[in-house]
């Protein structure tokens, strides 16, 4: 089967395309033919190692990790002994960021948990954009953030996967919702629904003196007191990625904050998978239409996650792996 094939860390041109055999179910695993697949940061910071802690988890000076890839949409091609929730013929997608990753190839052993049926309107290129970036916006903004009808939240970082998932998540909470993000995207997010539009690079929300109720941060790129500054009385903040110094700091010192203060500041530890029911729920109402840059084919990866840590992306970056 072709496959990206990770040998060293490194910048993602170093990466090679690969036939490797096909990988065997084990018990309780299931082997799923991809059709789709997103990238994600973890697919970018595997890649290069970086942060460091990237390879204290997945090795220190060579990765563990030969085949990269999170996000995946696909059909089931063969079960395990021991499957009961997967039968062959399914559709399946799920997130492999705690499984294994391996999903820049035609084909990947996934164990069953981590796989939920496929909603039934979507293509398989639009359902590799859901799991990673989705629950990071499903569970930043309902589960932590605990969002309700009138509040005012801000998504920085909104031009991506979880910013346009997440103002599609939150129409139905009846909020008025601020999106940050560069120049070049702001059309993008105001055809999405975003109320006011604002670019990073010439906009510092956290000094306009706006307060929000709930700020849903994909970037982390500035000081925990602006972020408290920009909260309201009560009001909460929620990050689901950045640099792990901005996150340390966030989790430390936004936790002295959160303690003698109204204000909650929260650095969010993603649940994989779960809440890809409630996903599907929206998808097959129609209430999920994801962005999608692409699709593009395998042979594009090592170039596309270049381009997706360059942030110039829009959404989601898909593969269609059926286009190779």
């Amino acid at each position: 089967m072709k496959a990206v094939v990770l040998n060293t860390y490194g910048p993602p041109a170093g990466l090679q395309i690969k036939d490797v055999a096909r990988p065997v179910p084990k018990a309780r695993e299931v082997l799923v033919k991809v059709r789709a697949a997103s990238i994600n940061d973890w697919d970018w910071g595997l890649v290069r190692g970086t942060p460091f802690v990237i390879r204290l988890i997945h090795g220190l000076r060579r990765p563990r990790i030969r085949i990269p890839g999170v996000d995946i949409s696909g059909s089931v091609e063969a079960v395990g002994g021991e499957v009961t929730s997967c039968m062959v013929g399914d559709e399946v997608y799920g997130d492999l960021s705690d499984s294994g990753f391996g999903g820049f190839a035609e084909y990947v052993c996934v164990p069953e948990r981590a796989l939920a049926k496929k909603p039934a309107n979507m293509s398989h290129v639009d359902a590799a954009t859901l799991p990673h970036a989705g629950l990071l916006a499903l569970q930043g903004l309902v589960a932590k953030g605990k969002v309700t009808a009138g509040q005012s939240v801000l998504i920085n970082g909104a031009g991506g996967g979880v910013g346009t998932l997440g103002i599609q998540i939150l129409k139905s909470f009846g909020v008025t919702v601020a999106g940050v993000d560069s120049a070049e995207k702001l059309d993008m997010m105001r055809s999405m629904g975003f109320d006011t539009v604002m670019d990073y690079r010439s906009v510092d929300f956290t000094r306009t003196g706006k307060q929000y109720d709930l700020i849903l941060d994909a970037k982390s790129n500035r000081s925990v007191f602006k972020y408290a500054r920009s909260l309201k009385k009560h009001g909460t903040y929620v990050t689901v990625g950045g640099s792990l110094p901005r996150l340390f700091e966030i989790l430390v010192v936004g936790s002295l904050i959160s303690l003698f203060t109204s204000k909650r500041l929260l650095v969010l530890g993603l649940q994989p998978n779960r809440g890809l029911d409630r996903l599907s729920e929206l998808a097959e109402k129609g209430q999920l239409k994801p962005v999608v840059d692409g699709p593009y084919g395998i042979d594009d990866i090592p170039r596309l996650i270049q381009y997706f840590g360059d942030g110039r992306h829009l959404g989601k970056i898909v593969i269609d792996m059926d286009g190779n």
